[in-house]
């Protein structure tokens, strides 16, 4: 009801004076200009087993007053999530999560909404947030990569790469450093978002095709196929895939959403190395760690779970003292 207004104290002490004259509830509420549900919510509410009295219906009333106030979320359930916050998990990934592992029921835009009172009292929760930068349109030019030998196109991959029906097939890109030099090689699983990155020196095919097998070799049994651009740096395609048994991809230039997870995953791994950061510098800890907060992220489109646990069945850690 629109401008409804709690029950006073003197309206209480009305409402017993005129039951017990005999009034019936209905006449209480004309006389008190309110509607006859709410006098009879609150003689129900209130009534003890000495009838209806006004000092223990407004005692009643303000203790239920007092318990809806009470927050919902618990001071332990946001120690929790500021500590997932600064594992860089996003704000969804945490509700989720949060839902399907602990039946917890806290909204993201709740979680937006505490870091950014964090960000007033001069927090710095904020600063775990992915940045969102715009994307420039790219229009189209002709290439100046040259063409690789012996390179298949993307039109002739199996159908069930497209399904995401099994895990073993990934997308392979390169992330370049300040002045393009030394650069981040990726891959993506693409059924379990599982990522693997390697720094290299620098993106020529050598040490780009020398990272690949390295990262995959381990894993060789789960990997069928592999998915790139056309850059040079995958120039040594075919002992890639004579090392690993498996085969090597293109997609068609200037068709990025044709690796669209790869792309994604490179947009995720600029939180840890943004672009203008010269890649001299980066340790191999570095990487290692930056992997390991995106294969413990729970992600929607794995029921919440993390790439780590769909492809090897780890549960995942937030021990949180990293």
């Amino acid at each position: 009801m629109r401008g409804y207004t709690q029950l006073a104290q003197q309206e209480r002490y009305q409402i017993h004076a005129l039951l017990k004259a005999g009034h019936s509830q209905r006449d209480i509420a004309k006389v008190l200009s309110r509607h006859p549900s709410t006098i009879s919510r609150e003689i129900r509410r209130n009534i003890g087993g000495r009838g209806y009295r006004p000092i223990q219906a407004e005692r009643r009333a303000s203790r239920r007053l007092r318990a809806k106030s009470q927050p919902r979320i618990s001071a332990a359930l946001w120690d929790l999530v500021r500590d997932l916050i600064q594992q860089q998990w996003s704000p969804e990934q945490i509700s989720g999560w949060l839902r399907v592992t602990h039946n917890e029921r806290i909204s993201h835009e709740w979680i937006y909404q505490y870091i950014l009172e964090n960000k007033r009292k001069g927090g710095s929760l904020f600063r775990h947030l992915r940045c969102q930068k715009q994307r420039r349109k790219r229009y189209g030019s002709y290439t100046r990569r040259g063409h690789l030998i012996n390179a298949v196109s993307i039109e002739e991959r199996p159908a069930i790469v497209d399904s995401r029906s099994r895990i073993g097939d990934w997308e392979v890109d390169t992330v370049i450093g300040q002045y393009r030099r030394q650069a981040i090689v990726t891959l993506t699983e693409r059924k379990t978002r599982l990522t693997l990155i390697r720094k290299v020196p620098n993106h020529t095919s050598k040490e780009v095709t020398g990272a690949m097998i390295q990262l995959l070799k381990p894993l060789s049994e789960w990997v069928h196929t592999i998915t790139s651009d056309n850059g040079k740096e995958f120039a040594q395609h075919e002992r890639v895939s004579n090392r690993l048994n498996a085969d090597f991809y293109f997609a068609h230039p200037y068709a990025s959403w044709e690796r669209g997870l790869n792309e994604n995953t490179n947009g995720l791994l600029r939180q840890y190395f943004p672009k203008k950061m010269p890649f001299t510098h980066i340790t191999n800890w570095q990487t290692r760690r930056a992997m390991d907060r995106l294969n413990n992220r729970p992600r929607k489109c794995l029921g919440y779970k993390t790439p780590n646990e769909v492809f090897f069945g780890i549960e995942p850690s937030v021990a949180l003292t990293t």
